[in-house]
């Protein structure tokens, strides 16, 4: 006889609906923008350099520093997710008046002239694909990318910055376009022939301070921030510690994802250009737009195009990233209402900081100033930044009167300073190899 079985009743321990498990593409947010706006146009120009100059024995710096990358930026978001607050608005709590003034002042600085060099960038880029005047071209990017932080509702805003991600591949299509030889990339990866002269140590320098800088760190803090207003029933874990297992499972993902997308599209674009232009000889490569002029009678015109449309695509990204995290760390020192959540009229200043960045950063290109020597001086002062910032993230992090029973796991803590020494150590040596 056939056992008939019962349909379970609608309140029956069988028929409770268990949790939907996130699709990846729900998961992954501020760590994927924050990682895929790394690679903005001063980044490319960075890796193209390099590619140029030293061929495939500069791309190990992107295996060293994924694992750093990752930490310090999941660290960045644990910080936001946990107190609710950006790095600026904790630091504002937490520590003087002067030090946090002198941070952000420099982040500021930094942020605008490398939103200046980005736009002249996008703008090369599109007067090599369509010619027209390059300046009107700047001017139209930044207005566009204030136009859209501004009046765009923030989730849609965000998804919006998810789909430019996808402009990131070009450089990964481009490797399988010209002829490269993967074995001698692979050897090049795992025994590099690394130089101790002042020219090599210049340019893992150079890329260290382009993959880990200060905006990625107070834009991923604050992304989180702007999460749990927008997210129905989140909230900071400090006051929900319930959801800080599925929050940190989901910060690590979305963290690791963004950096390696991050780190593969640098990688690609080293070996493109090492294949391509470090092969024929081209040496000498200072901004992104002339790497793109310089693959043309190399690789074909149809690389060339790929590449300088990529430009203006991870500029579209970059911008808002550079523009956003300088209007978060002013608002937050000032004690302002800041967020992309919010109305323009209830967050005037810090809506006006991105619109004044981003415009004097336009401005910039309409003066004398040099601007490979500009985007050179962001680097600097990047890199420095970048150390008191991780020291005092990395104390904040750590403390339990800040971080509650958050406060940083030992494996996080160790790769986190890991990080920092390796960056102070970079910064050192940037300020020794300047002369």
């Amino acid at each position: 006889m056939t056992e008939t079985v019962q349909p379970a009743a609608p309140n029956a321990p069988d028929a409770v609906k268990q949790p939907r498990r996130p699709k990846l593409i729900e998961v992954l947010g501020p760590g994927l923008i924050t990682g895929a706006s790394d690679d903005d146009p001063s980044g490319i120009a960075t890796y193209s350099q390099v590619g140029a100059q030293f061929g495939y024995q500069i791309g190990w710096t992107m295996l060293f520093s994924y694992p750093l990358m990752c930490a310090i930026q999941e660290i960045s978001a644990r910080i936001g997710r946990v107190t609710g607050r950006g790095i600026a608005g904790v630091l504002r709590i937490h520590y003087p008046a002067p030090v946090l003034y002198g941070l952000v002042a420099l982040l500021v600085v930094a942020n605008t002239i490398n939103i200046g060099a980005d736009l002249g960038a996008m703008a090369a880029a599109l007067q090599l694909l369509i010619g027209g005047p390059a300046l009107v071209y700047v001017l139209l990017f930044g207005v566009v990318s204030v136009l859209l932080e501004v009046l765009v509702r923030y989730s849609r805003y965000v998804s919006v910055l998810k789909w430019l991600t996808v402009s990131l591949f070009a450089y990964v299509g481009v490797a399988f376009v010209v002829h490269v030889p993967w074995l001698t990339v692979a050897h090049a990866l795992v025994l590099p022939e690394i130089k101790y002269d002042a020219t090599y140590l210049t340019g893992i320098v150079a890329v260290l301070g382009t993959t880990i800088s200060p905006y990625l760190f107070f834009w991923q803090a604050e992304e989180e921030v702007e999460d749990v207003k927008e997210r129905t029933g989140a909230r900071p874990l400090e006051r929900a510690p319930e959801q800080a297992e599925a929050e940190f499972r989901r910060i690590r993902t979305d963290t690791y994802v963004g950096m390696a997308l991050s780190n593969i599209v640098a990688l690609f674009i080293i070996i493109t250009t090492a294949a391509t232009l470090n092969q024929s000889g081209v040496t000498d490569i200072q901004t992104s737009a002339q790497a793109a002029e310089a693959l043309r009678p190399i690789a074909g015109p149809f690389v060339f195009m790929i590449f300088a449309a990529g430009i203006i695509g991870t500029g579209m990204l970059a911008l808002p990233v550079l523009a956003g995290s300088a209007a978060y760390a002013l608002g937050e020192t000032l004690g302002w209402h800041v967020g992309l959540a919010r109305k323009p009229g209830r967050a005037r200043g810090f809506y006006g900081v991105i619109a004044a960045a981003t415009l004097v950063g336009a401005a910039l290109n309409f003066t004398p100033i040099d601007p490979i020597k500009a985007l050179f001086w962001s680097a600097v002062i990047n890199g420095i930044v970048a150390v008191p910032i991780m020291i005092m993230m990395m104390l904040l992090a750590s403390r339990a009167d800040i971080m509650g029973r958050f406060a940083l796991p030992p494996l996080l803590k160790g790769v986190g300073w890991l990080a920092t020494l390796v960056m102070g150590l970079a910064a050192v040596g940037m300020l020794a190899t300047m002369g």
